[in-house]
């Protein structure tokens, strides 16, 4: 006992002695900064979303790029922040950062990139700006988000002569004034973008000889005239309220490429005579009424404007614009296609003139319709979401180069082709067309190769209708009750690829399909199908969606043409029997992808009523035996086999007494697992007593 007291005295010295450095280490743990949580290299240190509230004092000499975005820094000051005279790249957004000492920033002389965006900047801003002047070799700078006005941002940026890059988006500026970009010479890319400036003063881009990008989308500018920045390359001025944009008229061409005018109130096409080198050009989202020469607006208004005066618009507007290849008319008024706007349109591969109001195509003259002279260059047309009741064959001799079309959402009616048929010419043009001459065109359209005519309220798919038009996607999607014999397609059995007859409502009745045999993607879903057409059982399918069918199951032969080629299914929305499923267990041993399997169901029908389950997991065992093997049969068995059983249990023990009567054998017999146990003899008597008489 003595030798223990003196053993924990002599240990409870050691652990007093020892308290003192390990709380000192504890509280230096707890007062030091997680920097370990930052992800460090020699030049690059990453503190994002630390939940830190000041710099991370120990990381390591020499840091290049530090991002310390997402935290709640407030101050950027000498006092909480290390040195880091190397550093050149400096991520700050996402804090609540509102004061920059000079002091600082006068210590980062290779700093080249400063990321503020986020912030409250619009503290504090005279001496924060002042702060700014010191940057002396900043090239890219981020101030967005920080409810800057236009006097504060003009002064957060001023003296910042190598500022090459200049981000003001989402903030609260309302003019741009003449000489709050002056001292930029060598500015890029300016992005001021989410703000409200509803003026730009005269001047106030100029000098920016290297300006290059300009983004002036989703502000409130409502008249663009006077446009002079021959150097630049985009220009983004969507979302707007632009009622006017015009171009002077310069010695030098505009470089420009990229121009959006979507989302404004534009009613005519833009004067842009000297724009040669424009390529793509939005003007989506507008008001246009017409593209014809000298053509007034409804209503015939005049804008309220000084610059109307030298607006011409008997001029071709498109005359300049030889390099344009992407153009986008879609959502304004326009009621007639005018075919001549677009050749001098000599590059134009890509037009969407979607959701307008055309309902008719125009030729060399509005009146006669003739047929154009020239070609137009045009792969790609989208014309969905219009009024067209015809579109006249000439219309696609002018389009001799054009590979898809949108024509979903009007009322063309497809013409009949008897170019195949028995008797017919082969090579020729022949067709029957609709009563009143109604129907459009789609065969001997040899480059053609997609084209949608969803919901144009198609009831009859003619014979051979795109017969020599060697299409590899079709759309015939929402024309509801669509009649289709096996003829409609003929002429695509070596061609077509994908094929949607989506939401038709069609019936087996109403859909022949023939042997398609380059077909690899077909959508069924919303029709009224209990068993798929025949023609399919010879294509090598890789994506099917039957749903939202009568699908009951899925015939053998498509099993049997298919394990090889489908990839992937879509089913739920059919009443399958949960009976018949081995066309499931044959699609899951091809390995074939089931999309929807966990929403598809099947039903159980007995003589009372039908019932649903899921159809992964079917309780299989309701459902009804093959002929011979009722449940009654089934049982009869199971009770016959055990009352054999019991029967030899009962005999064996029979023979065990008898045995032991006559004296013969031994007394030890073998007992089967479910016969009843032998009694073992009472105590004080021998075996030869128990079975004595």
């Amino acid at each position: 006992m003595l030798l223990l007291e003196h053993w924990l005295a002599e240990k409870g010295c050691l652990l007093l002695w020892l308290l003192p450095s390990v709380l000192q280490a504890q509280l230096n743990q707890e007062v030091r900064p997680k920097s370990t949580l930052c992800q460090q290299s020699p030049m690059k240190v990453s503190c994002k979303g630390l939940g830190l509230h000041k710099f991370p004092r120990e990381l390591g000499q020499g840091v290049k790029y530090l991002e310390i975005s997402n935290n709640f820094i407030r101050n950027l000051s000498s006092s909480n922040m290390p040195e880091f005279g190397q550093l050149e790249y400096l991520d700050m957004g996402f804090n609540q950062l509102e004061a920059v000492s000079d002091v600082t920033l006068s210590q980062l002389p290779q700093l080249r990139s400063l990321l503020l965006g986020s912030n409250h900047l619009d503290r504090n801003y005279q001496a924060n700006g002042r702060a700014f002047h010191l940057l002396r070799n900043i090239e890219v700078l981020d101030l967005s988000a920080n409810n800057l006005e236009s006097h504060m941002a003009g002064w957060y940026v001023s003296n910042l002569t190598s500022l090459r890059l200049l981000d003001l988006s989402r903030n609260k500026m309302t003019r741009l004034p003449a000489e709050i970009f002056w001292s930029m010479p060598q500015l890029h890319e300016l992005n001021l973008s989410n703000n409200y400036i509803m003026e730009i003063e005269e001047g106030a881009f100029e000098g920016l000889g290297e300006l290059e990008v300009v983004n002036l989308a989703l502000n409130s500018l409502y008249c663009i005239s006077g446009f002079s920045l021959t150097q630049l390359r985009v220009l983004n001025l969507s979302h707007n309220a632009l009622e006017l944009f015009f171009s002077e008229e310069a010695a030098e061409p505009y470089l420009l490429r990229v121009l959006d005018l979507s989302h404004n109130r534009l009613l005519y096409f833009p004067e842009l005579p000297k724009a040669h080198y424009l390529t793509h050009l939005n003007l989506s989202n507008n008001l246009i009424a017409s593209l014809l020469p000298g053509s007034h607006h409804p209503g015939e208004f005049v804008l309220p404007y000084e610059e109307m005066g030298r607006f011409n618009r008997t001029l071709h507007a498109g005359a300049g614009l030889t390099h344009v290849a992407d153009l986008d008319l879609s959502n304004n008024q326009l009621q007639v296609f005018p075919v001549p706007f677009f050749h001098s349109l000599g590059s134009l591969h890509k037009l969407s003139l979607a959701r307008n109001c055309l309902q008719e195509v125009a030729g060399e003259s509005l009146a006669g319709g003739t047929e154009p002279s020239a070609a137009l260059p045009l792969r790609w047309l989208d014309l969905g979401g219009n009024a067209f009741h015809l579109l006249p064959r000439w219309f696609f001799d002018a389009l001799p180069q054009l590979e898809a079309i949108d024509l979903g959402s009007n009322s063309l009616q497809p013409c009949e082709s008897q170019g195949s048929k028995p008797g017919g010419n082969p090579g020729g043009e022949s067709h029957v067309p609709a009563p009143g001459g109604t129907c459009t065109p789609f065969y001997n359209l040899p480059r053609l190769k997609h084209l949608s005519l969803c919901k144009n309220k198609v009831t009859r798919l003619q014979p051979y209708a795109f017969h020599q038009t060697s299409l590899l996607s079709l759309d015939l999607s929402g024309n509801k009750d669509l009649f289709m014999p096996k003829e409609a397609l003929g002429g695509l059995e070596f061609s077509l690829q994908k094929l949607s007859l989506r939401g038709n409502q069609m019936d087996n009745s109403k859909a022949e399909l023939p042997c398609l045999d380059t077909l690899q993607v077909l959508d069924l879903s919303g029709n009224n199908f209990s068993h798929l057409p025949s023609g399919l059982f010879c294509s090598r399918l890789e994506s099917l969606d039957v749903r939202d069918n009568n699908l009951l199951t899925l015939e053998k032969p498509a099993l049997a043409s298919w394990p090889h080629s489908l990839k992937e299914m879509s089913i739920a929305g059919n009443p399958f029997s949960c009976c018949s499923l081995a066309w499931l267990d044959a699609l899951r041993a091809g390995g074939v992808s089931v999309r929807d399997l966990d929403q598809a169901l099947c039903t159980y029908q007995d003589e009372s009523r039908n019932f649903s389950a899921k159809i992964t997991s079917t309780p299989r065992w309701l459902c009804p035996r093959p002929k011979g093997s009722s449940p009654l049969a089934l049982f009869m068995v199971v009770m016959s086999l055990f009352i054999l059983s019991a029967g030899v249990c009962c005999l064996q023990k029979t023979g065990q007494k008898l045995s032991g009567r006559v004296g013969l054998g031994s007394s030890r017999v073998g007992v089967l697992p479910h016969c009843p146990k032998r009694e073992e003899p009472a105590e004080g008597k021998t075996a030869d007593s128990v079975t004595k008489v």
